[in-house]
């Protein structure tokens, strides 16, 4: 309980630090990919290769060598993102069936703020230090309470935080490596509506958190003096997140449905390949290809902590992604870098019937741009705008409750709700960075 409580009090130390440690997951699935105001311009293409500031601790830690003398980076994103659903849903059996009364639940986006801070630091002229504090991944959606699917789920957030020390070290003026270590801390709260018996509708919560260790790789290729390569590798993080589910009847807790309660989620590896191509003193070219793991989330049960039964189990069963993102930046005076860049970012989720309410993701379009200013003889500043354009997302899932006492995933009877019809969405994203050398 006590080491509990130190962990949740380091936790909000941090967060109020960084002022805010949520976000919409505007990459595919819950990834926040906005780890830079610099890359923001640019889509993040080359983010592995380009090395142009601190915050390549997160892209590649090999790029700390490419880097001249001590350097902060801090950085804020502005996340808004739309998703509204159309359609209908069924009530459950135990309910008496048909269809669901309630409204198509309002806009479940919202506006968030992302940010994160870094630093680098060489030793000699091979070996570099450097720490990451960030957030690697987030969630949040929100229905109006009385929704059609409300079963299903009414109110969604995930939050992390990730502190990532990281070392790199220069082989030569053409190949250096570099690595981390990530110390990760998970927060989750999911409500939705519940059946207690005949005629009976009450709410349940669960809260839940979990830190855990990761670790990151990366290399990088100096291959002529105009064109660089980078190649890095983030692990998978295996979560066992402990909590409490609380079920509510009118307002008054119900003990037996309320309690303790745990659950086992694997967070995805991440491969990035990445190119940064001078064509000119001016223009610089850059590309990007990244895959996620994301077949290492298929189902997440919920047991109850106190006997092992099962309080409910999330089919999720995503599949691997990939992102593709080109970008350019052109050297428009000494004081002005002017950004662009496209990215293509595949949802991990494998159809209609396994879409779910609380993240109904699907692929979606980057277009960015952006710029970067010198401020004096040490600073700059970078903002950056993209827009994601969504594309209409299909739902056509059942779920259902699962019975108390069982260890296995079998339905309660007449708790089954269908939701179907589609989503339409947009993210709009503002970032802004401050980079000091000194």
């Amino acid at each position: 309980m006590q080491q509990h409580f130190h962990k949740k009090m380091m936790a909000l130390a941090i967060a109020a630090a960084l002022g805010s440690a949520s976000g919409l997951a505007s990459a595919a699935g819950f990834a926040l990919i906005e780890q830079s105001g610099s890359g923001m311009g640019n889509a993040y293409a080359g983010a592995a290769a380009v090395a142009e500031d601190a915050s390549t601790v997160f892209f590649n830690p090999a790029g700390m060598s490419f880097l001249q003398g001590p350097q902060a980076a801090v950085a804020a994103h502005v996340i808004s993102l739309s998703a509204e659903f159309s359609g209908t849903a069924t009530n459950p059996a135990a309910l008496g069936g048909g269809a669901a009364t309630g409204g198509t639940g309002g806009d479940a986006g919202g506006v968030a703020a992302v940010p994160n801070l870094y630093f680098t630091m060489p030793i000699d002229e091979r070996l570099s230090l450097g720490l990451g504090v960030n957030v690697p991944c987030g969630l949040t959606t929100e229905y109006e309470d009385n929704w059609v699917g409300r079963f299903q789920g009414i109110k969604s957030e995930l939050t992390s935080i990730n502190i990532n020390p990281s070392i790199a070290y220069k082989f030569s003026d053409s190949f250096s490596i570099g690595g981390g270590v990530n110390y990760q801390m998970l927060d989750a709260e999911l409500t939705n509506a519940v059946v207690l018996g005949p005629g009976l509708e009450g709410r349940t919560k669960l809260e839940a958190d979990d830190d855990a260790w990761g670790w990151n790789i990366g290399a990088m290729f100096q291959v002529t003096p105009m064109t660089r390569i980078g190649v890095a590798y983030r692990s998978e993080i295996e979560y066992e997140l402990e909590g409490s589910v609380t079920t509510t009847l009118g307002g008054t807790v119900l003990g037996p449905a309320s309690g303790p309660t745990g659950a086992e989620v694997t967070l995805p590896d991440m491969l990035s390949v990445s190119i940064a191509h001078s064509v000119s003193d001016r223009l610089q070219l850059l590309g990007d290809v990244t895959r996620t793991g994301w077949s290492s989330i298929d189902q997440i049960p919920i047991v109850n902590t106190t006997n092992g039964t099962l309080r409910d189990n999330l089919v999720l069963d995503f599949d691997d992604s990939w992102r593709y993102s080109i970008g350019a930046n052109y050297k428009f005076s000494d004081t002005w870098i002017l950004k662009a860049g496209i990215a293509y970012d595949e949802t991990p989720v494998t159809g209609a019937t396994t879409r779910s309410v609380r993240l109904p993701d699907n692929d979606r379009t980057w277009i960015s741009f952006g710029g970067q200013m010198k401020v004096g003889q040490k600073g700059r500043l970078d903002l950056g705008y993209s827009h994601l354009f969504i594309d209409d997302a299909e739902i056509n899932n059942t779920r259902s409750q699962q019975l108390p006492g069982n260890t296995t995933p079998t339905p309660a009877p007449g708790t089954a709700t269908t939701v179907t019809g589609n989503y339409e969405g947009a993210v709009d994203i503002f970032s802004i960075q401050y980079t000091h050398s000194f």
